[in-house]
């Protein structure tokens, strides 16, 4: 009898959800962390940026990018790789300017149940660590809020399978992230 009345909700017509539904307290949680964001300074617009030039000749060698850095095709807007694949563990940055402000990914259409998001500041600009909790890390990505409707993603990828840790993919997206947020206050 128990064992029917845990398969009443269940039936093989009926899709499920993959994640859980968000309750009142997650939703709560979700505007906490909203809340803990600082204001943006200055807006430091993404317009007519060349992101495959986003990086100075100095901080690609910080980065250990070895290669040409390339357009990639478009990702909610226009995205640039630049690849570390010169020495063990390669590794891979991409480099995108998404029309949407950054508390879309807390609690607007860009939130995804099956990521973590964690606010920071990185440069004095609001910002959101971005990161599937499960599984194999592979990747972290680190969004700035940078003007308006405007933010800078920045997210590392692992290459080279195993080596890396999450935490470390987060800081070299951290890191890659503040160069580049250097960059765009330079220029403005």
């Amino acid at each position: 009898m128990l064992a029917m009345a845990a398969l009443a909700g269940c039936s093989a017509g009926t899709e499920g959800t993959p994640y859980p539904v968000e309750t009142a307290a997650t939703a709560a949680s979700q505007s906490a962390k909203a809340a803990q964001l600082p204001q943006r300074p200055a807006d430091l617009s993404l317009q007519g940026v060349n992101l495959c030039e986003i990086f100075p000749q100095v901080q690609l060698d910080a980065l250990k990018i070895t290669s040409v850095p390339r357009t990639a095709p478009e990702q909610d807007g226009p995205v640039c790789v630049f690849d570390a694949d010169g020495a063990e563990p390669v590794h891979s940055y991409h480099v995108r300017a998404v029309p949407a402000d950054l508390d879309q990914w807390i609690t607007g259409s860009r939130k995804k149940n099956s990521m973590t998001t964690e606010p920071k500041t990185i440069g004095g600009y609001p910002a959101l660590t971005n990161y599937r909790a499960a599984g194999d890390p592979a990747d972290c990505e680190t969004l700035v809020g940078v003007a308006k409707g405007q933010t800078l993603a920045v997210q590392t990828f692992a290459i080279t399978r195993g080596r890396l840790t999450r935490p470390q993919l987060c800081d070299m997206s951290a890191h890659a992230a503040d160069l580049a947020l250097q960059t765009l206050k330079a220029r403005n």
